[in-house]
């Protein structure tokens, strides 16, 4: 990474490729007001999935008192969802073991879990839960992911913690879990209907 020039100084070379990526992203969003800010917010509400567990639960909660046990259904399937995703993503870091960002032109804004950089396991649980929280709140299929994924994408390299691949393998990690989970939940819709 570093080079010494010829007066014997040490040099930093340009990043380039993704993490020149990385860096513009900082000097550009990261720079905006607030940015840096709301990206650890952001950082904290998706660590290990924890705040779409709390919201699939309210869900949960309301669809009880409703008495609609269908809706209790989809929204404990989101808050599973989004902690499978998260899960597989961890599995995939330890397989892959691509370390994150490391570069001097590179501010890391956030304590990190880990070393390891792909996928993105908040792009992961955050894609994940946007569909299946979607879903159970009745909303248009891409309503919710069109809202809640790409900021936390961009937080992810706002906060210097990761490459683009990183959260775009997340994104389609999330996406394939929500696939499987609902699915599955039509699957289980079938088997529960009575049959004359």
């Amino acid at each position: 990474m570093g080079m010494t020039g010829v007066d014997g100084t040490a040099r930093v070379e340009e990043p380039t490729g993704e993490t020149g990526i990385v860096r513009d992203v900082q000097a550009t969003v990261g720079a905006l007001p607030g940015a840096p800010a709301a990206a650890r917010g952001l950082s904290h509400f998706g660590e290990h999935s924890l705040g779409w567990i709390g919201i699939s639960a309210a869900g949960w909660a309301m669809a009880r008192r409703r008495g609609d046990t269908d809706a209790q259904r989809r929204w404990i399937e989101a808050g599973v969802g989004a902690f499978g995703a998260h899960a597989a993503s961890v599995i995939i870091k330890r397989i892959v073991r691509r370390p994150r960002p490391d570069h001097p032109a590179i501010r890391v804004g956030v304590s990190t879990p880990s070393r390891l950089s792909f996928p993105s396991s908040h792009a992961t649980s955050t894609t994940a839960a946007a569909i299946l929280i979607g879903r159970a709140a009745g909303l248009p299929p891409a309503a919710l992911p069109a809202v809640l994924v790409p900021p936390m994408l961009m937080s992810r390299l706002v906060l210097g913690v990761h490459y683009p691949t990183d959260v775009l393998a997340g994104a389609a990690i999330g996406a394939a879990s929500a696939a499987a989970v609902t699915a599955g939940d039509k699957l289980i819709a079938a088997h529960a209907r009575p049959t004359n």
